[in-house]
């Protein structure tokens, strides 16, 4: 079968790899949808902190069921959304129900084979069934999903006011997600054009540039007071440490975004706000359904993001031209025919 895979920073091909042996308590899927994600870009770049080389990239998928278990509750023929976090099922935060920062956590596309590849085989409860979905919906599930999870985390409450930094699709979803909610929501970011979007889009009511007078705009736009809620998803070390000016006394700064460095701040800061900080890792099952349930209701904006497209057979020349290539570029969708 056809899949992509990364060799090695700027080594991206499309080759032919063994079709994959369904696992006794797996179901064989034929992947129809494939999102390109940053963590795609980041693979392909050489950045990534977790990744071996070579690796078949892709872990945002949709899927048709081909084959299942006896005795599965899925049928050959169903579209289903591949939750790509593949966990033990037995250390501290699987037994505390957080299989998503599970110890041996495996992420496809990541730590593992992933799936922008025409087959996979995948555990039976890593498939949700995606019922009244298209491939494009069902394929947007997880980087949603990673939002809506950072959201919950944050335990965010109507009427707060709420900072997004970062308006990428995981920063997006972020701000979809508290303004579903019931926050008042302010997205930051650098890139103009993106700030356009997310205003335009409704997806956050106000914006903020990145400027030497970022602080002070903040605080304008707080009456002095700051945000209750900061969830910082740029993945950038001086936009994250900055961050934590941005957050209210007795407010909270969730990170979203990763990077493979320190972050450092000012603890007489943290202890004189008592602020909250958080670590946010992929996303639950019931993250999942929040925004399986959004999108088939239609509350989450969809097809304005989704906004590129490709082939799987084109895929390893579109990939690196997009990393340079950005206007307009919020979400590429790979098609699997």
């Amino acid at each position: 079968m056809r899949a992509v895979v990364c060799h090695g920073p700027r080594r991206l091909a499309v080759e032919d790899r063994p079709e994959p042996r369904r696992g006794e308590a797996d179901v064989l899927v034929q992947v129809r949808r494939i999102g390109i994600c940053g963590t795609d870009f980041h693979i392909f770049e050489g950045t990534h902190p977790y990744l071996k080389y070579p690796r078949v990239i892709g872990h945002e998928l949709s899927g048709e069921v081909l084959e299942a278990p006896s005795g599965s509750a899925l049928t050959p023929g169903e579209i289903v959304v591949v939750n790509p976090y593949l966990s033990c099922g037995a250390c501290i935060a699987c037994r505390k129900g957080k299989p998503n920062c599970c110890v041996r956590i495996a992420v496809l596309g990541v730590h593992c084979d992933g799936g922008m590849c025409e087959r996979i085989s995948a555990p039976e409860h890593n498939l949700y069934r995606a019922e009244g979905m298209t491939f494009d919906q069902a394929a947007s599930v997880e980087f949603l999903a990673i939002g809506a999870h950072a959201v919950a985390r944050s335990r965010l409450y109507a009427g707060a006011r709420a900072l997004v930094i970062g308006a990428g699709p995981i920063g997006l979803g972020t701000a979809i997600f508290a303004g579903l909610a019931g926050a008042d929501v302010t997205i930051m970011e650098r890139e103009a054009e993106r700030l356009a979007f997310a205003v335009d889009a409704e997806i956050a009511a106000r914006s903020i540039a990145v400027s030497d007078r970022t602080a002070a705009l903040v605080r304008e736009a707080t009456d002095g007071d700051n945000f209750e809620f900061v969830f910082d998803a740029t993945g950038n070390h001086a936009s994250m440490e900055a961050a934590f000016d941005f957050v209210a006394h007795g407010g909270t700064l969730t990170l979203v975004g990763l990077i493979s460095a320190n972050v450092a701040f000012s603890d007489p800061e943290l202890h004189k706000r008592e602020m909250t900080l958080l670590a946010s890792r992929n996303a639950l099952r019931a993250d999942f359904e929040i925004v399986m349930s959004a999108v088939k209701n239609g509350r989450a904006p969809l097809q304005r993001l989704l906004t590129h497209r490709t082939t799987l057979l084109s895929v390893a020349g579109d990939l690196p031209r997009w990393t340079t290539e950005k206007t307009g570029l919020i979400k590429a969708l790979v098609d699997v025919k």
